[in-house]
């Protein structure tokens, strides 16, 4: 089941949400239940060549959290060990910062508990509910997941990242349409 979940993210994030994001409609995906997304740039560690990772986030604290939820097999995530120094595309704007792996079980818990609750479908689909779980379930059950804090050079929350508000107004806009050409 886990080989055919990352086969399929392999494809969606290749074909659709990395072009989405490169051609600045980030904020256009983002909201409650589909999850928060950004896009990580990162330096291939054996190629040396750009390389983008759709992953799901936090902010907390003035940081990024990241979740290799298939763990260090992650190329991204090996690509981060050899170069930390990397680029996020935020749906509000790309920043760079310095990645480096959460050591710390209290802030692992913390970060991890927030990104899958910003996963939407997709957390729910790895098999947690981040709302429910308890605390000594998701460190048992999320042994292998590793959080990664990557510290920005300037942060700021947009209307399209977690909390805001811009998926409630597109959610309006596309129902507003479809009754208009629908149901009119």
């Amino acid at each position: 089941m886990e080989d055919m979940l990352r086969r399929f993210f392999r494809v969606l994030n290749k074909y659709f949400m990395v072009p989405i994001f490169r051609l600045g409609l980030g904020p256009l995906v983002g909201n409650p239940i589909t999850g928060y997304i950004m896009v990580l740039r990162t330096v291939g560690s054996k190629t040396g060549k750009r390389r983008y990772a759709p992953v799901n986030y936090a902010i907390l604290d003035g940081h990024v959290y990241v979740l290799s939820g298939f763990g260090k097999i992650a190329h991204w995530y090996k690509n981060i060990l050899a170069q930390p120094q990397i680029e996020m595309i935020l749906p509000s704007g790309t920043l760079s910062g310095r990645a480096a792996t959460v050591t710390d079980a209290d802030v692992w818990l913390r970060a991890t508990r927030q990104i899958l609750k910003n996963a939407g479908f997709a957390g729910f689909l790895a098999g947690y509910n981040a709302f429910t779980i308890s605390d000594e379930d998701l460190r048992s059950k999320g042994e292998e997941m590793v959080v990664i804090r990557i510290s920005p050079n300037g942060l700021r929350s947009g209307a399209a990242d977690p909390g805001g508000w811009l998926w409630l107004w597109l959610t309006v806009a596309v129902m507003a349409l479809i009754l208009y050409f629908f149901v009119w």
